[in-house]
């Protein structure tokens, strides 16, 4: 099955959002979703309820909210970790699609990936 993404709301850049459902990604925002000013649990819970990998610029939160859920045997559809400002919205479009072509959102349950390991 195909990955599907939802970008919380600090990473939710318009210009990225556009250019990957351009492309024919299925991609959903914490605006669209409704989710502005959630606790980032509850942005990972969405985003698993509806079967999508949650992408976030929030590297250290979500990381240590992935590990909370490993320990606690708790699923979650999977989370792409992204640095802020450290690419441009071209290259974070070429990295994701890169990422989508080489792992299933089978694959990505219970993991995380860092977008910067898809150069």
């Amino acid at each position: 099955m195909t990955i599907r993404l939802y970008f919380d709301e600090d990473s939710m850049r318009r210009s990225l959002v556009r250019a990957l459902r351009a492309r024919g990604v299925d991609v959903i925002t914490a605006l669209d979703a409704g989710m502005i000013e959630r606790e980032d649990a509850e942005h990972l819970d969405y985003a698993t309820e509806q079967g999508h990998v949650l992408c976030s610029f929030n590297v250290r939160d979500f990381y240590r909210l992935h590990s909370d859920y490993v320990a606690q045997g708790r699923p979650h559809a999977g989370i792409i970790l992204m640095r802020q400002q450290y690419y441009s919205v071209g290259e974070q479009m070429r990295r994701l699609l890169k990422l989508m072509a080489s792992k299933s959102a089978d694959e990505m349950r219970n993991w995380v990936e860092f977008l910067s390991a898809w150069g």
